[in-house]
């Protein structure tokens, strides 16, 4: 036995001590070191078996036996005491431990032993085991529902790592309690290191895995830990349960509805992640019940259609009127090309289950995976703006993702870094991951380098909460959990759902091709309606009647939907938000309104904003611009192309308009020219001119933000920013406009093609700037050419004219409306502030481009006359001041439809952008000014085909020859070419074998990188042009 195999003491040779034998109890000794005499009788009242009232090291002895024989059959505190023996505790500890007791400790005795006994490296380890949970036990949580993610424990998870083993687990140690939240801080200081194991296996190793321990904030921390180390397991009502019965079902049932009546089409189902829908429910009902108001959503095409009929609430007639092909709307008016079923969105006022209610809007989107994800985001901040939502917690986001997608897609990361930037953050995003284990076809392994297709969201510390996808109810407890984090800590954090997708990529997919063992697994998978259905039944507190009418219930609302679909009339505006009411389609005809402002208005606002307060700082380069503006102010003249644009944006936000811009380096401007922020080289203080334009301007009216080094991700916000109201001026300045090339994605299935596809308008500008100035390929060309290649015009038919119309603007009818976008290449400030101007002044919104210049900023033929932004025409029989589409020669006055005809020119240079100026330049030196005239195509799309006509009646002897700086195979030529050619034959003038050019040859590279070859091709480009022999 041990008591007896344990090396005696050199005195005595007694395995217990005398010292053992002290307290006040009066132990005896039966040793030779004995200071007492016989063992006195003890009476049987006193021979019980309890470690308290032993007597003698006989008597513990024959304890011991009794205990090897049946640890049953001793008083659990001997059983304690021998347990603690094994474990190498001294008995002299025991009695020093005992002996503190009797004197008032709290601690029993035995384990007070058992602590004496513990090392302060003991304890440690302790603590590096819970710290080994919390940073590793997701590694074995019970993640995959198929069971084919086998992971091996991590060592760190091992005890026997720390220095113990299977004999220390019912062993009690000290742990103290902590200035940490979860079991560590629940006034227990003592517990057997298996209670420890298994609090931490059931915390953090059941059917959630977290992940926040990478989160450098204890309070955060804390917070988790509270939520994920509670005392008692937590358990749903009966009542929760069938509520998330019924969602399930929903979910599972809408499924297979679909596929038995639409076999064989494309719906991309949610099958082997029903759970999501019951989840996002109870997300949302959490988020309400904290005080979120509206909700807007981004998500790919995967179980859209579920999220949109159970979630949303779209009307399912509405959804299986789409699997039929009916088209939206009335006939004859404007519906677009439309998009198939899972792109589209749409809005809901959604009543939760207390009663509250949350408006939902669940954004229209591509098949370009995450493209969506930063435009909801600037349409949440949007909202935020406008609801005066300061602390952010009224308006939210919700992205769901795919895990190939969220690991492997850029944008994902350029909307995540934007989390917390002041000008860009929405107080958090909820991101849920529907983790199907594959790409299309990509196994995980080969579409990451990380363990999870979460790991990006780590860089900035967001919890990260990974759950099984069959577990309804951990599912429903991660997303409550996500909801609340969002509205207590106004950051983002992720759900990973761990499923699986039943079909392939799609219904029509065959996925075993690529992935034979995992569909094997699929195929005999039970799904988790019916799993959550036999676990509801084993529990014993729901029958299978009341599971039965649930689903009933749903199958008959289900038909009927599809019944009434046969009859279904739908309206595709329906969703449009109420500020969007009376704004006109492309097939309403809209009103025009003149751009100009009264000229005490115009220089009321000049002033303020060419000001700087007293007592501040500038740079001296600073003060000699803003001493320039208010110098152009009082004198009438001079306005350069910074301040032009200023005296836009100023009267906007004096007339109540919103005006947000963003880019890289705008506040100052990428070429030193705008310098809308101002910092007192003193003290470091930021002013904001137009940010005080008038007394009583509201916070943010105007606002101006440097971005970050993104281009998908920011125009992706702005966009979403500009489409939440059309009262708002909303700018995206690229740093240089090649740099445009980065957010391709958003121009290709956004900008361009948005309204079309979804209907839905926006009057987002963005600023190109474009020019050749010797910067070499890179920083020299915007591309003109790709954005006027996706113009949706008819180049060979010109819109009708209502000459009755002319001097009002409004002889184009709703032309203009008609164009997916608009693109313009102005030459003069005043051309530039109108046109901003139009873009609020309108009763429509379209998308802006604009080739913003370079050099033309500091031209100093580049400027204009404060005159040219009043509300009074300088033209004869104009009425009032608007953006002019063309710009006349300087020798032409007339701009009727019919102007009187200048016969002596033999030549008409039509251009666009700076290269008028050295054509100009060129023509002068040259003495040409009454052979050759040069017009300007202030705007490209749409084409002003009226002016160009009405040029060809002035100019009827004229040839006309397109001059550009851009290679041929670039710039306009080629979309000028067939308008210049339909213009022609409308006047029943020749039409050329090609429309004469002069510019650079076609080139594979925009631009040449060395200087004397840009300048002598410009020169070339110049006196070809104004050479008359000169034929190409």
């Amino acid at each position: 036995m041990a008591l007896r195999m344990a090396s005696r003491r050199a005195a005595g040779q007694l395995r217990y001590s005398p010292a053992f034998f002290s307290s006040n109890r009066l132990f005896q000794s039966s040793g030779p070191d004995a200071q007492q005499g016989a063992p006195k009788p003890v009476p049987m009242s006193k021979l019980k078996d309890s470690f308290l009232d032993g007597t003698s090291s006989t008597y513990l002895e024959d304890m011991e036996e009794k205990y090897r024989q049946d640890p049953n059959s001793v008083d659990k505190s001997w059983a304690s005491f021998f347990r603690s023996l094994e474990s190498g505790v001294a008995p002299e500890a025991v009695a020093e431990a005992y002996h503190k007791f009797e004197q008032g400790g709290k601690v029993e005795p035995l384990k007070a032993a058992a602590m004496s006994n513990q090392g302060i490296q003991e304890s440690m380890r302790l603590l590096l085991l819970v710290r080994a949970y919390q940073v590793n036990g997701h590694y074995i949580a019970k993640l995959d529902p198929l069971g084919l993610d086998q992971r091996p424990m991590p060592v760190e998870l091992d005890i026997a790592l720390y220095g113990f083993s299977e004999k220390d687990m019912d062993r009690e140690f000290f742990v103290g309690t902590w200035n940490m939240s979860g079991f560590l801080n629940e006034d227990r200081e003592t517990r057997t290191l298996r209670e420890i194991v298994t609090r931490l296996r059931e915390s953090y190793c059941g059917s959630i895995g977290y992940e926040y321990m990478h989160i450098p904030d204890r309070d955060r921390c804390n917070w988790l830990r509270e939520r994920i180390e509670t005392p008692n397991k937590q358990k749903f009502s009966v009542e929760k349960q069938l509520h998330t019965y019924d969602r399930l079902a929903w979910s599972e049932i809408f499924e297979s509805f679909l596929a038995n009546k639409y076999a064989a089409a494309k719906r991309f189902g949610l099958e082997g992640c029903e759970t999501l829908v019951p989840g996002m429910k109870a997300m949302i009902d959490t988020s309400a019940d904290l005080g979120v108001e509206t909700i807007c959503l981004g998500m790919p095409h995967r179980g859209r259609l579920n999220v949109l009929a159970n979630v949303v609430r779209k009307p399912m007639q509405q959804i299986f009127s789409e699997f039929t092909g009916i088209k939206s709307g009335d006939q004859g008016t404007f519906t677009g090309t439309g998009d198939v079923k899972y792109h589209l969105g749409t809005s809901y006022d959604r009543p939760t289950i207390t009663g509250k209610r949350v408006h939902l809007s669940l954004l229209a989107n591509p098949s370009h995976l995450e493209a969506v994800d930063p435009i909801v985001l600037g349409k949440v901040r949007a909202k935020q703006y406008y609801s005066e939502d300061g602390e952010r917690s009224r308006n939210m986001g919700i992205l769901m993702h795919g895990d190939g997608s969220f690991a492997g897609q850029g944008v994902v990361y350029e909307t995540l870094d934007m989390s917390a930037l002041p000008d860009y953050t929405v107080g958090g995003t909820i991101h849920v991951i529907v983790n199907n284990q594959v790409a299309f076809t990509t196994d995980p392994k080969k579409s990451r380098s990380s363990p999870y297709c979460t790991d990006v969201a780590k860089a900035l510390n967001a919890p990260i909460l990974h759950v099984n996808g069959d577990d309804v109810e951990s599912v429903v407890r991660a997303c409550e959990l996500a909801a609340q984090w969002r509205q207590q800590w106004k950051s983002d954090v992720v759900v990973d759902i761990v499923c699986y997708r039943k079909h392939g990529h799609n219904e029509i997919d065959e996925p075993s091709f690529t992935q034979p063992l995992m569909y094997q697994a699929i195929r005999a998978h039970e799904d988790s309606h019916k799993q959550y259905a036999k676990r509801l039944l084993k529990e014993g507190n729901i029958k299978q009647d009341q599971l039965d009418k649930i689903d009933k219930n749903v199958h008959n609302i289900l038909q009927k939907a599809f019944e009434e679909a046969k009859d279904y009339k739908p309206n595709a505006r329906d969703w449009l938000s109420s500020y969007w009411r009376g704004f006109m389609s492309p097939d309403q005809m809209a009103r025009i309104r003149n751009t100009g402002v009264p000229m005490d208005f115009l220089k009321e606002v000049g002033m303020s904003i060419s000001g700087l307060p007293e007592g501040f700082n500038p740079h001296k380069g600073i003060k000699r611009v803003f001493d320039g503006r208010r110098k152009a102010i009082e004198s009438g003249e001079g306005v350069d192309w910074g301040f032009a644009e200023a005296l836009a944006f100023g009267t906007l936000v004096s007339e109540g308009n919103h005006v947000r811009m963003s880019g890289q380096d705008v506040e100052r401007g990428t070429f030193s020219h705008r310098h809308a922020v101002v910092h007192d080289q003193k003290t470091g203080e930021r002013y904001f001119p137009l940010g005080n334009v008038f007394d009583g301007q509201k916070p943010y009216q105007f606002t101006i933000c440097n971005s970050s080094l993104s281009e998908f991700g920011i125009l992706g916000f702005e966009l979403g920013y500009s489409m939440e109201n059309p009262n708002s001026l909303v700018l995206w300045e690229a740093q240089f406009g090649d740099f445009a090339n980065g957010a391709q994605v958003v121009f290709d299935q956004f900008l361009s093609s948005g309204e079309s596809k979804w209907l839905r308008q926006t009057g987002l500008v963005v600023l190109l700037p474009h020019g050749y100035d010797g910067q070499g390929p890179e920083h020299s060309s915007c591309r003109i050419e790709r954005f006027l290649q996706m113009a949706d015009e008819d180049p060979y038919n010109a819109p009708p004219i209502d000459e009755s119309k002319w001097f009002t603007g409004g002889h184009l009818g709703s032309a203009t409306q008609r164009i997916n976008w608009q693109m313009v290449n102005c030459t003069t400030p005043a051309n530039y502030f109108h046109v901003l101007r139009r873009q609020i002044h309108r009763q429509f919104r379209k998308p802006l481009l604009v080739v913003a210049p370079k050099n033309l900023l500091r031209h100093p033929d580049a400027k204009s006359g404060l005159w040219e932004f009043d509300d009074k025409a300088d033209d004869k029989g104009i009425l009032g001041v608007r953006f002019k589409r063309l710009i006349m020669d300087a020798s032409a006055e007339d701009r009727s439809p019919h102007p009187p005809q200048e016969e002596g020119f033999k030549r008409v240079v039509m251009c666009s952008g700076k290269v008028y100026y050295e054509l100009a330049k060129k023509r002068a030196e040259l003495k040409k000014e009454k052979e050759v005239a040069i017009i300007r195509l202030e705007q490209l799309v749409p084409f002003p085909f009226d002016l160009v006509q009405r040029e060809l009646r002035r100019y009827p002897n004229a040839e006309f020859l397109w001059c550009q700086e851009e290679p041929m195979n670039m710039g306009a030529y080629t979309h000028i070419c067939p308008r210049l050619e339909t213009c022609m034959r409308n006047e029943d003038r020749e039409v050329p074998a090609h429309v004469p050019y002069a510019g650079r040859q076609p080139s594979a590279s925009p631009a040449t990188g060395f200087s004397d070859v840009h300048k002598r091709e410009q020169d070339e480009l110049c006196t070809n042009a104004m050479d008359l022999e000169y034929a190409l």
